[in-house]
């Protein structure tokens, strides 16, 4: 495993801040869970740190997805909400947003790549979304999405880009560290990096001392890359397990890992795969490769974490039960 720190970044006017959050929280009190947080004293002898999981695998639609996706939607004027949203997702930000239309009486389209996990494109069309197919690069779910916008007038709801979503994901970590209390670290996966900006957002706010990492996989690693070499690298083909992880960081979600020392640390597919094993046996809930990255983080680096008050975000529990990754 390799890692990767964050130097420090100008400011820039776009990133959301903090009140932003706040905002967040309001607006979507009324149609998300408060997830649970757990401990697993087995676990914590393992890693020799005592760890807090903050388990978005209970989230509504299984991820936490559905906090950026409800925030942006209902952030929504009504003359723009009319005309529905669109994304490209493979799957759980497809699912997040088409559950989040729904709650507000919107139509939904969502651009999904060949050989997404079945049962996520599943979840999506539960929900009521349209599902649109295209090539599995993020060029080609790019470019369907802006054609389906400019036919639709719909409102783009980019996974991981946009302010809105950025703000919706940070309220996991702002209730995880109001519940937990001080932590000494912050570990999340990074794919696109949603997840991490607004937990560096609101983690930094309520702790300016707190440590965040994001946890990526060793075969998708442009954020590793992007710090790495001081410029964004969006040239990596993913190769992991980790299907929700699999997108290019962001250039606004990479100001935010800038701006706020955000550390990567890189995991191959073997200690993800372990680690959600781990957590099937010992905690007995559901976690997907996406989730259990962060807590392979952790184990994989005693030297960051023994002896630290360590928070986990687990992002999502979507998993395909016929394909499981160590059968």
């Amino acid at each position: 495993m390799s890692e990767s720190v964050a130097s420090p970044t100008p400011a820039t006017a776009e990133l959301p801040d903090f009140a932003a959050i706040e905002r967040a929280v309001q607006r979507i009190a009324a149609h998300v869970a408060r997830t649970p947080t757990l401990r697993s004293r087995s676990i914590d002898a393992l890693a020799s740190a005592s760890l807090v999981f903050k388990c978005e695998n209970f989230q509504r639609a299984g991820a936490f997805k559905f906090r950026g996706a409800c925030n942006a939607v209902w952030s929504l004027a009504e003359e723009i909400a009319a005309r529905g949203v669109v994304t490209h997702s493979s799957g759980n930000h497809g699912a997040a947003l088409a559950l989040a239309a729904r709650t507000r009486g919107i139509p939904a389209r969502v651009v999904v790549p060949e050989g997404a996990v079945k049962s996520k494109l599943a979840a999506i069309e539960a929900y009521g979304a349209t599902l649109h197919f295209c090539a599995a690069t993020i060029a080609a779910r790019e470019a369907a999405a802006a054609q389906l916008q400019a036919e639709t007038g719909a409102e783009l709801v980019h996974p991981y880009t946009d302010p809105r979503v950025i703000a919706g994901q940070g309220t996991a970590a702002l209730e995880l560290l109001r519940e937990a209390g001080d932590l000494d670290a912050l570990v999340t996966p990074v794919g696109g990096g949603g997840l991490i900006g607004g937990s560096a957002i609101a983690a930094k706010a309520l702790n300016p001392n707190i440590e965040i990492y994001g946890a990526e996989p060793a075969g998708a690693d442009d954020a590793y890359e992007s710090l790495r070499r001081g410029q964004r690298v969006t040239d990596i083909v993913p190769n992991t397990v980790c299907d929700g992880l699999r997108g290019t960081i962001g250039e606004i979600n990479l100001a935010l890992l800038r701006r706020y020392g955000v550390r990567v640390l890189t995991v191959d597919d073997a200690r993800t795969t372990a680690a959600q094993r781990l957590v099937f046996e010992r905690m007995k809930i559901v976690i997907e490769p996406s989730s259990a990255i962060a807590l392979a983080a952790v184990l994989g680096h005693p030297e960051i974490f023994r002896g630290r008050r360590v928070g986990i975000i687990f992002s999502g529990g979507n998993v395909d039960l016929d394909k499981l990754s160590w059968q």
